[in-house]
């Protein structure tokens, strides 16, 4: 694939070689979020176009909102790795994977210019609306990965896009004090957690251990939905929170 048509007006193109069929000739129904944890924005979208990294993605957008294209929806990006979402495990077949151009938390967590996420907002729009895509289904890379991945990062502005239409989003519970469970506790209260963050989507054992696994999912959790403190402690204020988002999904209400 040399050249190609974008799947979205006014986006720009620079093929990837990393990508094939998806399996299944499934069509996504997914959309993940990822920062591209490079120096620069050039640096990773090259990076991103070499056959040699074996890394892809869908879309690449600039801190300045230019949106380029890397590789067609209708293939599979090579973006996401293994991972799971509501026991969904090939990932790249399932879903479109955007890299957003920031350095990441090696470097900082800077913040994520605005020009860069309205572009975000408006790429994610129309996606969302020509595949359908479920708002419980717009997920971070570390929501999919959380033993290995962090991305992208408690200083991404999710309630920003909510605000737009896009994804799932409740007002987190202040964090405060309260009964808290963390790693080395076990029993049915630790099981009940567990159960509430696979049905939410979280890949991970229901087996009544807080563990290294359900202490990896938390802290993905609150980098996705309760930003305020990202320490993999379930408190009152993770679990009340992660309690509201579940009252909204229609297959759990």
């Amino acid at each position: 694939m040399s050249d190609f048509q974008p799947d979205i007006d006014g986006a720009a193109t620079r093929a990837s070689p990393n990508h094939g069929p998806r399996r299944n000739e499934r069509n996504p129904d997914m959309l993940v979020l990822h920062y591209t944890g490079m120096a620069t924005a050039q640096a990773a979208l090259d990076w991103l176009c070499t056959e040699e990294s074996q890394v892809s993605c869908h879309y690449f957008v600039d801190e300045a909102g230019l949106v380029t294209q890397l590789v067609p929806e209708a293939a599979r990006a090579w973006h996401a790795g293994q991972g799971i979402w509501k026991g969904e495990t090939d990932i790249n077949s399932a879903s479109i994977g955007i890299e957003i151009a920031n350095p990441g938390h090696e470097a900082g967590s800077p913040d994520f210019p605005e020009a860069q996420i309205a572009a975000v907002i408006g790429l994610c729009a129309d996606i969302i609306d020509r595949h359908g895509i479920a708002a419980e289904r717009v997920v971070a890379h570390s929501d999919i990965a959380p033993l290995r991945k962090q991305d992208p990062g408690e200083k991404f502005p999710w309630q920003q896009l909510h605000r737009a239409g896009i994804g799932h989003w409740v007002e987190p519970l202040p964090v405060g004090g309260g009964r808290f469970f963390q790693q080395g506790d076990a029993g049915q209260p630790v099981e009940a957690l567990q159960t509430m963050l696979a049905l939410y989507g979280y890949g991970l054992q229901v087996d009544g251990r807080f563990n290294e696994e359900t202490a990896a999912a938390v802290r993905a959790f609150q980098r996705h939905f309760r930003p305020a403190r990202v320490d993999g402690i379930a408190d009152a204020s993770t679990i009340g929170t992660l309690h509201k988002l579940l009252s909204e999904l229609p297959t759990v209400a």
